[in-house]
């Protein structure tokens, strides 16, 4: 990434930076995007067909936020936050001031003044690991969790504000869940080709968000196991099987339309156009699983490993025959026509972790999925495979949260939450 101090159509970038930092009180912040300098690839339905892996840079403006429909980058630094602060007028700050690092950030630009020429006596603007990087395909993407509206509903005047389908998620059979790695009152969602990129987004803005924000817990995924741009070759998760077969496409605006994107009238105005995050963190028994047979590994997903074809079928991308697989596979018991035709629209990363201590990785699936309606999607399919999935004897559901994601910023007057955070208290 580069550093830019010059002023820009986006708004004045400030002289110097003041002793209290970047997103401080009263900090006049510069909100500017590359002007040009960086090609953008995101189009109106979030897709990028030529930038995929030039490093290029991906629009922050837009009716959707990007990483939702936005071409699957490789590496993700994923962080949930707390809020610390009771002041509204502070912590609507702090998202004008996350929303103007954003879009540098993502335009391959430094965060306000940069990470060197400032002010000796005072913190850099930017940590400065992204300099000389690409924007290596760099999307953000923010939520807001339940507990924002539990707990700062009547202080942020949000009090009715929260969606009806921005439920708490029930504990499912099997489920493990640890405390401490769930939930969450907003998330960051950073995606790049670059681990170096999303970890310094992430970075940056707790940085920024210092005071009012904490870190509740993150993770970083590699090896994406889920695809938006189904011509591309599909992914393999950590168990060696092809996964997100027939995922729904950035070039599908129909699907998006139909399982992906709040409608205008399915609740509150604020979230017109944007949709609904589950994630879940599933650690898989790899040593379980690499002593069991081929055969039962394909019994298990319902697919072969080479090809990735369905049971009976030739190519991947043949349509299953459901039937001819085990009652409890997977791609059996999660398939749309199992579950009444819901489809949920996945980003998922592999990940490890360490080992556990006893000597055996820590290791699987970091799950993420969008949808319209969390209680019409993840819910009912999850009840379904929690079940009876063959899969759950080598997986273990141990981190889950929830999020409400809000439209795209759509211009250089817009922020994060704007909409939600119009009303006047």
């Amino acid at each position: 990434m580069t550093t830019d101090t010059t002023k820009t159509t986006d708004g004045p970038t400030p002289s110097r930076r003041s002793l209290i930092g970047w997103g401080g009180a009263g900090l006049a912040l510069g909100a500017a995007a590359a002007g040009g300098a960086v090609a953008m690839t995101r189009t109106g339905n979030d897709v990028d067909p030529a930038g995929a892996e030039t490093g290029a840079a991906i629009a922050f403006h837009g009716a959707h936020q990007a990483g939702i429909a936005t071409p699957v980058q490789d590496r993700l630094h994923f962080a949930s936050f707390d809020v610390k602060t009771d002041d509204r007028a502070e912590f609507v700050q702090m998202l004008k001031d996350w929303t103007a690092a954003a879009r540098r950030m993502t335009a391959g630009h430094a965060v306000g003044e940069g990470a060197y020429g400032g002010l000796a006596e005072a913190p850099p603007d930017d940590t400065g690991e992204a300099l000389g990087l690409k924007p290596s395909r760099l999307t953000l993407t923010i939520g807001f969790g339940p507990s924002l509206f539990e707990k700062y509903g009547e202080k942020f005047g949000l009090t009715g504000l929260r969606p009806e389908a921005l439920v708490d998620l029930p504990e499912f059979p099997g489920d493990n869940l640890e405390k401490a790695r769930s939930d969450g009152d907003l998330c960051i969602q950073a995606c790049a080709d670059d681990p170096q990129v999303a970890v310094h987004a992430i970075r940056n803005l707790a940085r920024i968000g210092f005071g009012k924000v904490a870190v509740r817990w993150s993770q970083l995924g590699f090896g994406k196991t889920s695809s938006t741009t189904p011509d591309a070759q599909t992914p393999r998760n950590l168990m060696g099987f092809k996964d997100g077969t027939r995922n729904i496409a950035g070039t599908e605006p129909d699907r998006l339309k139909k399982f992906v994107w709040v409608g205008e009238d399915e609740g509150p105005a604020w979230m017109a156009g944007g949709s609904y995050l589950v994630a879940r963190r599933i650690r898989m028994n790899i040593e379980t699983w690499d002593r069991t047979s081929l055969q039962e590994q394909e019994d298990v997903f319902g697919r072969d490993k080479g090809e990735g074809a369905p049971v009976g079928k030739a190519k991947e991308r043949d349509e299953p025959f459901l039937k001819a697989m085990k009652p409890d596979a997977h791609v059996r018991l999660a398939h749309p026509d199992s579950n009444g035709g819901i489809t949920l629209l996945r980003r998922g990363y592999s990940f490890t972790d360490g080992t556990d201590g006893l000597g055996r990785l820590e290791a699987g699936l970091f799950f993420l999925a969008y949808q319209r309606d969390v209680r019409k999607g993840f819910i009912p399919v999850q009840h379904s495979l929690a079940r009876s999935d063959a899969l759950n004897e080598y997986i273990q559901h141990v981190s889950s949260a929830v999020f409400a994601v809000p439209p795209g910023v759509r211009d250089k007057d817009d922020w994060w939450g704007r909409a939600l955070f119009s009303k006047e208290v």
